[in-house]
């Protein structure tokens, strides 16, 4: 383990943080204001963070290996870590006890959240110097505590924490600063036979959309596609509905008819 905070040798050291908050009083809101602070006095020796997605395959009797599979979502991340604490250079000190019980609060709902009838535990925040990768908003799902020294008087001086914290859901990412769409584009590199309703077709759907790839790309002359040509292809949140032209009701004919004395009516 890192050495512990304090002295020449920590000077610059960036310590990993616990920050603990109230539960926002609605769904997507923020964190409330901040209930305590688990500051590490050892960095932790590893984190363990995984992140999963969910596929789903139906079964299709069109494919003899296997249906393509739809991406129905992804999962929170979460994270699992370890927390050392240690207080026997003050054997008199109850700053381990306090700091277990404020993790393990973190598993039990808080008074303002039922007072606000929104009951919850606490989200937290794990951050440490300038990793941005576990720096998330999360809640806490298991707290386990294991004292390994004590005070003559029974205090515990010594314990490690072990910690699983899971990411809570937060906005899409938006990839495009530009336009702010929540979803990237893609960019195509076009092979002999590709025409630009072809990719429209292929793209979104509806091949009368070529002319949104024609405006993306400047293209004046759509006959003339050159195998090679690498192409932005908008992505289709960005493409409003489109219009399609009204349509004429058909009036129905009937052939003229024969007067009695044989002239057309």
């Amino acid at each position: 383990m890192a050495a512990p905070s304090g002295g020449k040798a920590a000077r610059g050291l960036s310590r990993a943080s616990l920050s603990i908050h109230q539960p926002p009083t609605d769904l997507g809101g923020s964190m409330g204001g901040a209930i305590g602070e688990v500051r590490f006095q050892f960095n932790p020796d590893q984190l363990r963070l995984s992140r999963s997605a969910d596929w789903h395959t139906e079964p299709a009797v069109a494919y003899t290996r296997g249906a393509p599979p739809k991406f129905t979502g992804s999962r929170p991340a979460s994270l699992e870590l370890e927390v050392f604490l240690d207080a026997s250079g003050t054997p008199s000190s109850t700053a381990v006890q306090n700091q277990v019980e404020l993790l393990l609060s973190c598993c039990e709902v808080t008074a303002q959240s039922v007072d606000s009838k929104a009951p919850s535990p606490p989200w937290v925040r794990f951050s440490w110097g300038s990793f941005s990768t576990v720096q998330f908003v999360a809640y806490v799902t298991n707290v386990s505590a294991t004292y390994t020294l004590f005070s003559p008087s029974g205090v515990p001086i010594r314990a490690t924490c072990a910690l699983s914290l899971t990411e809570v859901a937060s906005e899409t990412k938006k990839q495009n600063p530009t336009s702010g769409a929540l979803s990237a584009r893609r960019v195509h590199r076009t092979v002999a036979g590709d025409s630009l309703a072809s990719l429209a077709w292929r793209e979104y759907g509806d091949a009368t959309r070529w002319r949104v790839i024609a405006e993306a790309n400047g293209i004046d002359d759509p006959m003339r596609l050159s195998p090679g040509t690498e192409l932005l292809l908008p992505s289709a949140t960005e493409i409003p509905a489109a219009v399609r032209p009204p349509v004429r009701p058909v009036v129905p004919t009937f052939p003229a008819q024969s007067s009695p004395t044989g002239g057309a009516a």
